[in-house]
């Protein structure tokens, strides 16, 4: 957690625990291991943004806010001001209790008022779907307060489904009249799935994990309840969506993260998914079988991308980037944590296509990639840019033993077509490993190389270096994957898939047809 964050913790945590209840578990998402700080070497310059300009103050409110389907209607708060013009305030309910539709509808804005809540939840052993909340192409919903935060219950669903030119943005009020920037976080809390697909590190004592009786609560909430035995749970689709300036701080070690999957089955639907300045992680996936394609974490003060509590799952196409400068943000994946580590269902994750540039020295962690906690990792196609400090990180000794079906063990990580570049010591052992054990398990596998020199060009995009990398086949992974002819999460300057949806800021720009992250839409 970024130094800032921890300050802000101090002064917002005695009103935010009397507003929810945190609920945490021992070894999950641990604060890290102490920084290491190593003479960076000049890394190669990267092209300074082009800034999106803000559009002129050009939209009037509606005459009141429109009128939905159900017995749950929107509350009229009057109009917000901002500078892109005034919109009329059209509240949620503080939960959804039939399926509803919020519209786009010129000069409107939604707000949470604080929690609100996707249906009731409908417990572990049910199969059926109560409430469904669709949202239209367009729409921005903001948190009105540090903690406003969106809930799906177990049993309903949400719908979130935008266009490449017409995202759906979750974000916080700051951003809406004007007083986000390109350091702002916090603003809100995040959107939370919960599911009945299984994990582990049980709520109740005794309760065996993977089954139904195994139910967590969620990190950063209270009377959030995901887990089951049903890895084929839907809970949902999130297309085209940006979440913005999220990841309020309850307590320590307990916040809201821009995403949080818990115990989600692998029929939700989650693709083309930003998640831009998150004062925690990005997306931290709590147990379950969801798998994720094109996502792109910009600006997070903690880890872009954290696993947890025996996800089985695929991702692909990732592009992460922190902030340049300051103290702020941690590895780029934080995997698992310590204790309980032979708990079966093991985390067993394959992530293929991704880039992930660190542009400061600030990882709590001292590395890019921490896999930690005994979880199984595969690693294909990927750039790592990190020349401060090193680049991979292997915790404790279950997490290389080898192939055990009846731990679930699948062996040590593996590698297959990854390049680091990372600072003279790229290999980090601890807690029963190695350096050179973690160098071995990385020299392993097929066409890796930690002495890569990038050409990346526009950041991200990959250049005539990683054009001649070899590809590895993930599609032989599992048939989520998509076959490429390259490495990295961006072929080259035709590959566009990025463009429109995300928003631009001085961390990443994703070309002209995306706005700026400090701008709310117009049209």
């Amino acid at each position: 957690m970024a130094a800032f964050a921890r300050i802000r913790l101090v002064m917002l945590s005695g009103v935010a625990c009397s507003i929810l209840a945190a609920c945490g578990a021992d070894g999950v998402a641990s604060p890290g291991e102490g920084v290491i700080v190593i003479p960076a070497p000049t890394p190669t310059p990267t092209p300074t943004p082009t800034p999106t300009p803000t559009p002129p103050a050009t939209v009037t409110p509606a005459a009141n806010c429109p009128t939905i389907a159900g017995p749950d209607q929107l509350a009229n708060l009057g109009t917000v001001s901002g500078p892109g013009g005034e919109w009329r305030n059209c509240g949620f309910p503080t939960r959804f209790t039939a399926t509803t539709a919020i519209p786009k509808v010129a000069g409107v804005l939604y707000s949470l008022p604080g929690r609100v809540d996707v249906g009731t939840d409908q417990g572990a052993t049910t199969t059926n779907n109560v409430v469904t909340l669709t949202i239209d192409p367009g729409v921005t919903i903001f948190g009105a307060t540090g903690v406003s935060f969106l809930t799906v219950n177990r049993g309903n669903r949400i719908d979130a489904v935008g266009t490449p030119t017409q995202p759906i943005i979750f974000t916080g009020r700051g951003n809406v009249v004007g007083s986000a920037g390109d350091q702002t976080s916090q603003l809100w809390g995040g959107v939370v799935l919960l599911g009945r697909a299984p994990i582990t590190d049980c709520l109740a004592p005794g309760a065996t994990p993977g089954t139904a009786a195994c139910e967590r609560d969620t990190e950063g909430t209270s009377n959030a309840l995901y887990g089951g035995a049903q890895p084929g749970d839907n809970s949902g689709r999130l297309s085209y969506v940006q979440i913005r300036y999220s990841g309020f701080i309850l307590s320590s070690n307990s916040e809201l993260q821009g995403l949080t999957p818990s115990g989600v089955g692998n029929n939700t639907q989650i693709d083309h998914v930003q998640i831009h300045n998150s004062s925690d992680d990005g997306i931290e996936v709590f147990g379950g079988r969801v798998n994720m394609k094109h996502l792109v974490i910009t600006g997070a003060e903690d880890d872009g991308l954290d696993t947890d509590v025996g996800y089985k799952g695929n991702i692909q196409y990732v592009i992460g980037v922190q902030r340049e400068g300051g103290a702020v943000g941690d590895s780029m994946m934080e995997i698992d944590s310590n204790g309980n580590e032979d708990a079966v269902p093991r985390q067993n994750v394959a992530i293929s296509n991704f880039t992930y540039i660190h542009r400061n020295n600030a990882a709590g962690n001292g590395v890019s990639i921490l896999v930690r906690g005994g979880a199984d990792y595969t690693f294909a196609n990927g750039l790592i840019v990190a020349p401060g400090f090193r680049c991979l990180g292997l915790n404790s000794a279950t997490t290389i033993n080898p192939v055990n079906p009846a731990l679930d063990e699948a062996g040590p990580p593996v590698f297959r077509s990854v390049s680091l570049q990372c600072n003279a010591t790229p290999f980090r052992g601890t807690s029963g490993v190695t350096d050179a054990q973690v160098q071995s398990i990385f020299e392993a596998g097929t066409n890796n190389r930690s002495n890569y020199v990038p050409s990346l060009t526009s950041l991200f995009i990959n250049g005539a270096t990683e054009t001649g990398f070899t590809p590895f086949d993930a599609k032989t992974l599992n048939a989520f994957f998509d076959t490429t002819a390259y490495v990295g999460a961006v072929r080259d300057a035709n590959d566009t898939w990025y463009q429109g949806w995300t928003c631009n800021s001085s961390t990443a720009n994703f070309g002209t047809t995306s706005r700026a992250c400090s701008a709310i839409p117009t049209t």
